[in-house]
């Protein structure tokens, strides 16, 4: 069954219609200290403009963003997205030449569905410099403003990640931190 249209009115889907699913990918950096608990850290960023500007737990996200082609390769997305919301590019691989860890996806309120990696690196967030967007304001004002998408990136720990991070983002931490001990269990023979 392919769309109808009722006499004067919008289309009707059938079926079989295609659907179209919004979607994003992005980079989950982490870095590692020396210290004895591992000293895992994620570097997540807090979205810029307005809006946003007095709200910080529940709020901030992992550098992503959208195809600009429903064909195109979802890391490669990623990595763009990575290098145009932090301003430096992510690594293209894990320090011993491994690939990007991949994270699975998430549905986030909205029903969009986000792809994510994790890749081991550094970055100092004092060098991190967002693309922008422009907007309307103060509303119904005629002015338009510039912001920065991500108006500043901090690294946290799991735990305090899981504080700062939207709620559905939280499982790719909690899957980062399981591929890491779970890698360690086997180097370390368990």
């Amino acid at each position: 069954m392919h769309g109808t249209r009722d006499p004067g009115g919008p289309p009707r889907l059938g079926y079989d219609s295609p659907m179209v699913i919004r979607q994003s990918a992005g980079i989950l950096l982490f870095r590692r200290s020396g210290m004895a608990d591992g000293g895992l850290e994620v570097l997540l960023g807090h979205p810029g403009g307005p809006f946003f500007a007095k709200r910080d737990e529940g709020h901030w996200s992992i550098p992503k963003g959208e195809p600009d082609d429903p064909h195109e390769d979802l890391l490669a997305v990623a990595r763009r997205e990575f290098a145009e919301e932090v301003g430096r590019p992510a690594p293209s691989a894990q320090p011993d030449g491994s690939p990007p860890i991949g994270l699975d996806t998430i549905v986030q309120k909205g029903g969009k569905l986000v792809h994510a990696w994790a890749i081991e690196g550094d970055l100092d967030p004092a060098t991190a410099i967002s693309n922008g967007f422009e907007m309307e304001w103060p509303p119904r004002s005629g002015r338009r403003q510039s912001f920065p998408e991500i108006d500043r990136v901090a690294w946290f720990a799991p735990d305090e990640a899981r504080l700062r991070l939207k709620p559905t983002q939280i499982p790719f931490v909690d899957r980062l931190v399981e591929h890491l001990e779970a890698r360690a269990g086997i180097r370390d023979g368990t």
